[in-house]
């Protein structure tokens, strides 16, 4: 991969600590190399360990869908980094039922805490040490789905169109001391997981009676190609920079012109 440099030559995170959740594979992955090759110490995390994390990144299992597991991997951050300047929350998953009121209770708090609260939970342990020293950045993934949410996901865009909310506020809280708060929603990208999540929608909308083309799961965005992971990773990167010193309070949609405009 070509090293991302700066104006002056230099990698433009060098002696940043990042921190990662969902690291391990697909868009997190490739998050975690670009910030890696941006010159950052980069601890990353998932609920189990695989082949995939990125060589040159440090890795702790951490299930971040509970406090207790927020806390951990806070403490597990500030031991191994010694504190966090990059904060990325891309730990997420969706996964398709027969239409919203086929999703069970259990389904709806799980969409919540993982896509949503270990977000909040995570920045509220995190924060005060950026603040402190009045700099920072923080990146929530989102989804670009929330444009156009449908029943089989809705607890899932549901859960992602509260974290760009909260994303929106938490910048204007933290805006005076410094540290910037940013979104970026993908669109449809080429992952092992998407791609099983698409599977399992055109699964659910069979049992729904849904014709394929009502599903959207295999149209090709405007631009000709699904996204790839590096799309979305270059676009994390781009926000946690110093190029974005000025850009707070954004959600950046990465698509390909997926979903028509807001």
């Amino acid at each position: 991969m070509t090293t991302i440099e700066n104006g002056s030559g230099t990698r433009e995170l060098a002696g940043k600590r990042a921190l990662v959740t969902g690291g391990s594979r697909g868009i997190g992955a490739a998050i975690v190399r670009r910030l890696l090759d941006a010159g950052a110490e980069v601890l990353t995390t998932a609920r189990s360990a695989t082949s995939t994390v990125p060589e040159g990144a440090a890795f702790v299992e951490a299930d971040v869908r509970t406090r207790a597991g927020a806390e951990a991997l806070a403490a597990a951050a500030r031991e191994v980094l010694g504190g966090v300047d990059v904060l990325v929350h891309n730990a997420g998953e969706a996964r398709p039922h027969e239409g919203a009121s086929a999703i069970p209770d259990e389904e709806w708090q799980d969409a919540l805490d993982l896509n949503y609260l270990a977000s909040v939970r995570l920045d509220s342990l995190l924060v005060p040490g950026m603040r402190d020293r009045r700099s920072g950045a923080i990146a929530h993934v989102s989804s670009a789905a929330v444009l156009t949410p449908v029943g089989p996901f809705l607890h899932y865009t549901a859960a992602k169109a509260a974290l760009e909310n909260y994303s929106r506020g938490l910048a204007l809280e933290l805006a005076p001391s410094g540290v910037r708060v940013n979104a970026v929603a993908p669109g449809r990208v080429a992952t092992p997981g998407g791609e099983a999540t698409r599977e399992r929608w055109a699964e659910v909308s069979a049992r729904m009676g849904a014709a394929p083309a009502e599903t959207n799961a295999d149209d090709t965005p405007p631009l000709g190609r699904d996204g790839l992971p590096d799309d979305v990773a270059r676009a994390v990167l781009f926000l946690v920079s110093d190029r974005a010193s000025w850009l707070t309070g954004r959600n950046l949609v990465v698509d390909g012109g997926e979903f028509p405009m807001g």
